[in-house]
């Protein structure tokens, strides 16, 4: 489809698998009468409808929803799933056609036509939410049907990256019955067409998924249901784990949980797969909301300040490294541009940053953290920031918190000064780093007006189908980034699946935008 000299993650990692010696076999079809594989996990959605979702909303949305474009089990390239084929038609990567497979359904009976895809992009742009996932859609100009398979999508310029928004859940079919073209669905429910039907929902408690029997697409399922059972506590994630009351955790495991975890397999009787990723987590900087967030010289004297080394190795365990620029390591793009301009943390070099501005008292701020989707480790990790700000003697720094779904709720209402997120890629492009934190519409729910970045940088390399030739346009957009200290990196993660020794397909399980495939997990039998 088009050349992407980058990040390819290396196989994932196991520390344990125990079989049956001689007797042991890993089961490959999805067995009717099997109990459903139950996976805990801290990442509950903030929302079931795929126009309002740009957070871990996805994770749920990727097992029942169905976009144009997936991925295969341990790829890295967009590959068909509800079209049977997708390509650019035109010499300008500015017409995109898809054609559908035939005989699609949603799991309601309801046929999936073109006529519902476009209805399902058109929605994304007209509802428009705030912090939602329209922001992916800035060089959609219309959606064109030709008869009941062909969908045909014209942008405004030239964008190698549409494939790779075409494979998120955002871009989810969804049946044009069920969902309003004008307002979200708040109702509860999911029509979709991915590989599961939603049986039984509780909000923030469990979804209990079934396989799909109307199912065309990627997916080959290896198991016929899953339960996820959401958790606010990492502690007891694990807990449940070990008591044998959930099979899988993925997402919510604290860095103390893992190293034991990782020490402690074979008597637990579980098993733990490190996959490589570029999961990220950073600050973010709101200026409207008051007078110290609105002055550079504040937020470059945060970054001035902060020990990431410190944070990685106290907190975290070194199960996550210090980051120092957006683009995480292994994209084109990466740079240490924190780290260039403000070298090791100094309280020093900061209250210069601060004295230079007119600044000579004590800078209060409030750091808001969610306190139940990225870990028993966002806590303390916060109060290691709060401990780091204040002993510079420049700072007195208030911490405040809520769970995930109001928190998520706030910061898209512009409501906090100074604010904590991880970024899971949509996609694994440089591009995905930079183009959703910028602009008057974008994740964070703050408007961050950046020209150069929106209106030039960012066209110039979306027309660049080979995406390892466009290093210089993203470490020129990084630095203004840098520059402006409204987003500051603090580390990069891996991701950390544990389960118990029944359960296979671990090693696939992850995709590139690190969401589970609940189909690849598997019991394992015996002869």
């Amino acid at each position: 489809m088009f050349n992407r000299n980058r990040f390819l993650p290396p196989l994932a990692v196991i520390a344990s698998i125990s079989m049956v010696t001689g007797c042991g076999v890993f089961s490959s079809d999805a067995s009717e009468d099997a109990d459903p594989i139950i996976v805990g996990t801290t990442s509950a959605p903030s929302t079931l409808d795929p126009a309002a979702a740009w957070d871990s909303s996805w994770e749920l949305m990727r097992n029942v929803y169905q976009p144009l474009l997936g991925y295969s089990p341990g790829g890295t390239e967009p590959e068909p799933d509800a079209a049977e084929s997708c390509e650019f038609t035109d010499t300008s990567s500015t017409v995109y056609t898809c054609t559908l497979r035939e005989g699609l359904k949603f799991s309601d009976g309801h046929a999936l036509d073109a006529k519902a895809v476009k209805h399902s992009f058109d929605r994304i742009k007209k509802i428009n939410v705030n912090g939602g996932p329209a922001g992916l859609l800035s060089t959609l100009s219309r959606v064109q049907t030709k008869g009941d398979r062909e969908v045909v999508f014209h942008l405004s310029q030239p964008d190698a990256t549409f494939p790779l928004v075409l494979t998120t859940p955002a871009m989810s079919i969804v049946d044009p019955e069920e969902y309003p073209a004008d307002k979200l669905r708040e109702d509860g429910d999911i029509a979709g067409s991915g590989p599961y039907t939603l049986s039984s929902y509780e909000d923030g408690e469990k979804a209990e998924l079934v396989r799909n029997e109307n199912y065309k697409g990627l997916a080959e399922l290896k198991n016929s249901a899953v339960t996820i059972r959401y958790f606010q506590q990492s502690d007891e994630l694990v807990k449940a784990l070990k008591d044998k009351e959930i099979s899988v955790i993925y997402r919510g495991l604290g860095a103390s949980d893992i190293v034991d975890i990782q020490a402690n397999h074979d008597e637990a009787g579980l098993q733990i797969v490190e996959s490589p990723t570029t999961e990220i987590s950073y600050l973010v900087f709101n200026p409207a909301k008051n007078t110290w967030t609105k002055n550079p010289a504040v937020r470059k004297a945060v970054a001035q300040v902060l020990d990431r080394p410190a944070l990685a190795h106290n907190i975290y365990k070194d199960t996550v490294e210090p980051l120092y620029s957006m683009i995480p390591r292994g994209l084109v793009g990466h740079t240490t541009g924190f780290f260039d301009d403000f070298g090791n943390p100094s309280a020093t070099k900061a209250k210069a940053i601060l004295t230079e501005a007119g600044i000579t008292e004590t800078v209060p701020l409030t750091l808001w953290y969610t306190t139940d989707r990225y870990g028993s480790q966002t806590k303390p990790a916060f109060e290691e920031l709060k401990r780091q700000l204040e002993a510079s003697g420049l700072f007195k720094v208030t911490l405040e918190s809520r769970p995930w779904k109001t928190y998520s709720e706030g910061y898209r209402k512009g409501e906090y000064p100074v604010f904590g997120r991880g970024w899971n890629p949509d996609f694994n492009d440089a591009d995905n780093f930079i183009a959703p934190f910028v602009g008057k519409q974008n994740a964070l729910g703050t408007p961050y007006d950046a020209p150069e970045i929106t209106d030039e940088l960012l066209p110039a390399s979306r027309a660049e189908s080979d995406r390892g030739a466009v290093s210089e346009e993203f470490e020129e957009a990084q630095q203004i980034l840098v520059d402006d200290a409204r987003l500051i990196p603090l580390w990069q993660g891996k991701a950390y699946t544990a389960a118990n020794v029944e359960i296979a397909g671990l090693e696939n399980v992850i995709d590139p935008a690190t969401m589970m495939l609940m189909w690849q997990l598997s019991w394992k039998t015996s002869w």
